[in-house]
């Protein structure tokens, strides 16, 4: 380590003007890497720096070089790890934690005493040394070290004591008065010891001449001494007398004491009594209308209501420490217990009552509301509910049991109530659609007898328990017609029993009325029964409820249900989950009656879909914008997605017809009646879904039934054997053209364009193979004149051919008289009369296209003549003036 000591002081620190201190041969913990060097320097000019380098040794291995160095300064901790057994890593905390294991402890510990030693020499910042052992810090290096090499340096340091400000100063002073003081040293310090040497003697003289005036000095001292032997004798004679006026005097304190503690304790006792009573004492008309308070009036409810808060602040007083020891607390606590349980049994007694003498009251209005679209109101039943809103509320904090039994009795009891009302409503909403009645069904409900009444009160007091009674069947509507049944799959228009001649626009008004009606009582009466329970049962977000999770999701008529013996509940259930699970078991019946008048809807009209779609969206979105999480918002959001279904089937029965259609043999086609009745749904569903919020649903069939509708048109054309295929494809996309241009449906632009060019394209066809060659021999002749013309024979030599001289041509025209042109177009008439349905009306269309087009064959012969013919005088024996008075005439005449 020595050799190694020198050989970093030559190569690495002595050119750096740096003396080396100490070393320590180290490795990173945790990490196998090569061994590398940390040293302890300072440098030799002034102001000392000390510095921690890092010295490794090259990839070759021949020298070392540096690597790394820290301020001395910037070290904040140094942790050796453990100070008593012999470790050797430590940690040195710089900007970072750098972690060290050295090749021995001594090593180690003769690195951490260096470095201790120069933090107390140089530098203000003390660093801190953890897990050090205060001997090591105190001690030099241990004895197994050469001191040359361990300490050598460092006992130099020892030696040297820097000049402090003020010392420079002096010397700077000194050295300015003796111009020699530099440039020859030796005269100086020979200067400096003469000076030394007169000052040595002066201080001699001064001292033998201060003799007299120190035994002056402690001739004073010694009469002093005197005086104060005096002072204390006095001193002593006073403190004896004041001995015997202390005792009396911690006597009188004593006694004060003793009052004082007295006092102290009476005045306590006092607080406390007062507290208790004031505090613990219920007064007596609180406990009269506890005891005998008449819940049925608004006063009574009102003192009961006061008097039940007082005794809830009598029972829930913070008792101080010692309190719930005392016999007459335990005594009035006892009689809080009593009065609280006889209360709270009274309490749901009376309410459990009046559930049910509300509920039959309620029930005699249904007589009324069952002849009509209309739910009863259950408006004064709540209003007279919510006068016991705060008794509910003292209930639920003071005997959760009781609360929560009152809370399933009127579930269970107004799921009955609301069952009866909603099934008879819904019954009513099926025959108002269907104008039928079922035999032997009677809407008014007759009052029960006092004992049934009776009967179900006794039922309803218990606190728990599952509902009794099954659920009745739901009721179905048969749709008859007053023939035979109809077939159900026989048109887009019929897809229910009935036809769809008696399908008129006044019957789907009158079945979006009547739903519309029906969603429009169903929500209020349920926003309204959430409102009431809400408000009555006081449900909190951080109330906990008597169910476990589980529990609340199979709801299986055991909602809330828990034991009596268990005083904590299971599971936390928030305010709007507590709601809706009680929503949903009071209102069960709501939904499959809605999915029963839905399939209702669809039966009698596949196109009821349209309107049920349209309107249940709406609530919907009217729904969730209130409260997404609702019941009324899940309920309706489950029946949407029914009526979702029955669009798309109803939309995929109109695609399965169209591929199903059959074309008769021996009649023409005509506008085929799956675009007839595309057009009227098209119609329809563009009056209904207007400015609708599910408009995309109706897009996305769109798309579907008109890609069908293209397609099968395509394939009844091909089919088509009496009718020409161009014309049915022309009448047919002519008609969707008209339609969609009409609608003006944006989703089906492109639609409206292919259509149309399908329309042009088929017309085009149609004439050109309709009309063919009207002046067959004509036509025939100049198809050989223009074949000479191809064959190299220029125009004005044709004549001069002997099949096509000009005696020739006179004879073909001579074949085709006025009078045979205008009879061949008569006969062209009939026969496209013949070919075109009358409700598309295009004839007139197409024979003013077939008009066009003869006269550009004539225009085309005249041409031919003018060219081959030139000065030959030949024309034909008609004009385009007679063509155009031919066409015209046989128009009129048809």
């Amino acid at each position: 380590m020595t050799a190694i000591k020198h050989a970093l002081q030559r190569d690495i620190f002595t050119p750096n003007d740096e003396r080396l201190l100490s070393i320590v041969n180290v490795c990173k913990a945790g990490k196998k890497k090569r061994n590398c060097f940390l040293c302890a320097t300072v440098t030799t000019e002034r102001p000392v720096q000390v510095n921690v380098v890092k010295v490794k040794k090259s990839d070759k291995g021949d020298f070392y070089k540096r690597q790394t160095a820290w301020a001395l300064r910037d070290l904040a901790i140094v942790d050796a790890k453990d100070a008593v057994k012999e470790n050797p890593e430590f940690d040195l905390h710089f900007d970072k934690v750098y972690k060290w294991v050295a090749s021995s402890t001594a090593e180690k510990n003769t690195f951490i005493s260096c470095i201790w030693k120069l933090n107390q020499r140089y530098l203000r910042k003390k660093i801190d040394f953890v897990n050090v052992s205060a001997q090591l810090l105190e001690e030099s290096v241990p004895s197994g070290e050469n001191p040359s090499v361990a300490g050598g340096d460092e006992e130099a340091v020892d030696e040297y004591q820097e000049l402090n400000a003020r010392e420079e100063q002096d010397i700077e002073i000194m050295m300015e008065g003796c111009e020699y003081a530099i440039s020859n040293a030796e005269a100086f310090a020979e200067k400096l010891s003469r000076e030394l040497q007169v000052l040595d003697g002066a201080n001699i003289q001064s001292i033998m001449a201060s003799e007299k005036q120190v035994n002056i000095l402690m001739t004073l001292l010694d009469e002093a001494l005197k005086e104060v032997d005096q002072i204390e004798l006095k001193l002593s004679s006073y403190e004896e007398m004041l001995q015997s006026v202390k005792e009396q005097m911690d006597q009188i304190s004593e006694s004060n004491h003793l009052i004082h503690l007295s006092n102290t304790n009476n005045v306590k006792l006092l607080s406390e009594i007062e507290f208790l009573v004031n505090h613990m004492d219920l007064a007596k008309g609180h406990i009269k209308a506890l005891q005998e308070g008449d819940l049925a009036s608004s006063r009574g409810i009102e003192a009961c209501t006061n008097a039940a808060d007082a005794l809830l602040q009598c029972m829930n007083v913070a008792l101080r420490p010692g309190h719930d020891m005392l016999y007459a607390v335990k005594q009035q606590q006892q009689r809080f217990s009593d009065l609280r349980e006889q209360f709270a049994r009274r309490l749901a007694s009376h309410l459990n009552n009046v559930f049910v003498q509300q509920g039959h009251d309620q029930s005699s209005t249904l007589a009324q509301h069952s002849i009509e679209l209309t739910l009863p109101n259950h408006h004064p039943f709540h209003r007279d509910l919510l006068r016991y809103a705060k008794l509910m509320e003292w209930l639920k904090s003071t005997d959760y049991g009781k609360y929560e039994g009152l809370t399933k009795n009127y579930m269970d009891y107004l799921s009955r109530l609301y069952e009866r009302e909603i099934k008879d409503f819904f019954e009513v909403a099926k025959i108002k659609m269907t104008g039928t009645t079922k035999e032997g069904k009677k809407f008014a409900t007759l009052p029960r007898k006092e004992s049934a009444v009776k009967q179900e009160t006794e039922s309803l007091h218990g606190s728990s328990g599952k509902l009794t009674g099954s659920t009745s069947s739901l009721n179905k509507l048969s749709v008859q017609s007053s023939g035979n049944r109809r077939s159900q799959s026989s048109s887009l228009l019929d897809m229910g029993n009935m036809s769809a001649s008696d399908l008129d626009v006044a019957d789907r008004t009158k079945f979006d009325k009547i739903f519309e009606q029906v969603l429009s009582e169903l929500e209020p009466l349920c926003l309204a029964e959430q409102d009431f329970i809400s408000k009555f049962f006081k449900l909190q977000q951080h109330q906990s409820m008597g169910t476990t999770m589980n529990e609340a999701e199979e709801m299986d008529g055991g909602i809330l249900s828990r034991s009596h013996n268990s005083s904590v509940p299971q599971a936390i259930l928030s305010e709007k989950d507590m709601i809706r699970q009680m929503m949903i078991k009071i209102f069960r019946c709501i939904e499959p009656e809605l999915n029963n008048l839905i399939a209702l809807g669809d039966k009698i009209d596949s196109f009821n879909s349209l309107y049920m779609l349209v309107k249940m969206s709406h609530h919907v979105w009217t729904a969730q914008n209130v409260d997404p999480a609702s019941f009324l918002s899940t309920t309706l959001g489950n029946v949407l997605v029914t009526v979702k279904r029955n669009f798309d089937k109803c939309i995929s029965n109109q695609i399965k017809q169209m591929e199903e259609v059959k074309i008769s043999k021996k009649s023409k086609v005509g506008i085929l009646t799956f675009v007839a009745e595309f057009e009227e749904f098209a119609a329809l569903a563009e009056s209904i879904f207007k400015n609708a919020e599910r408009r995309g649903d109706l897009d996305k069939a769109y798309i579907k039934l008109i890609r069908s509708v293209f397609i099968n048109v395509e394939k009844v054309a091909n089919e088509s054997q009496k009718t020409p295929r161009d014309v049915v494809m022309m009448e047919n996309f002519h008609h969707i053209f008209a339609t969609l241009s009409r609608l003006k449906i944006s989703c089906l632009e492109a639609e409206k364009k292919e259509a149309k060019q399908k329309y042009t394209d088929h017309l085009q066809s149609y004439v050109i193979y309709s009309l063919g060659q009207p002046l067959e021999k004509l036509n025939h002749f100049f198809e050989g004149v223009e074949a000479r013309v191809a064959q190299g024979i220029r125009e004005e030599e044709v004549s001069y051919q002997l099949a096509f001289n000009k005696q020739e041509l006179r004879k073909v025209i001579k074949e085709y008289p006025g009078k045979e042109v205008k009879k061949g177009l008569d006969n062209l008439y009939k026969k496209v009369d013949k070919h075109l349905c009358e409700e598309e009306n295009l004839l007139q269309v197409v024979w003013h296209s077939m008009q066009d087009e003869f006269i550009r064959q004539y225009k085309h012969f005249e041409g031919l003549i003018a060219r081959c013919y030139p000065g030959s005088g030949v024309t034909m024996e008609f004009t385009i003036q007679d063509i155009l008075d031919y066409c015209s005439s046989i128009a009129q005449s048809h």
